[in-house]
């Protein structure tokens, strides 16, 4: 089953340590239904020095948060909305705002 949210979308988190934060998506994980979002569920990851991480130490980085603690702000009332799936005339299914039917895609 696909997600209904898609890499690039504005979220905000609703359960958990980071509820009511905002965020950009920059993975999603369709076969997990998890997504990474930018600043959210940050973890501590102890790292050996390497080409990437030269000094190596302690490296603050995202971690997956389940896609059913997030949901999606709609880009032209700017405020959480549930979604909805809509065939237009030409026969390519959208995502459609439940708000104000604004088309998402």
């Amino acid at each position: 089953m696909g997600l209904s949210i898609k890499k690039e979308d504005t979220v905000v988190v609703l359960t958990g340590k980071g509820k009511g934060k905002k965020g950009r998506v920059i993975v999603a994980h369709p076969k997990d239904s998890t997504v990474l979002v930018e600043g959210v569920n940050m973890m501590k990851k102890h790292m050996k020095p390497n080409n990437q991480y030269k000094q190596g130490g302690i490296i603050e980085k995202e971690s997956p948060i389940h896609v059913s603690k997030v949901m999606l702000i709609c880009s032209r009332c700017s405020k959480p909305t549930r979604i909805g799936n809509v065939a237009l005339d030409s026969g390519k299914k959208v995502r459609v705002c439940k708000k104000c039917k604004e088309v998402m895609d």
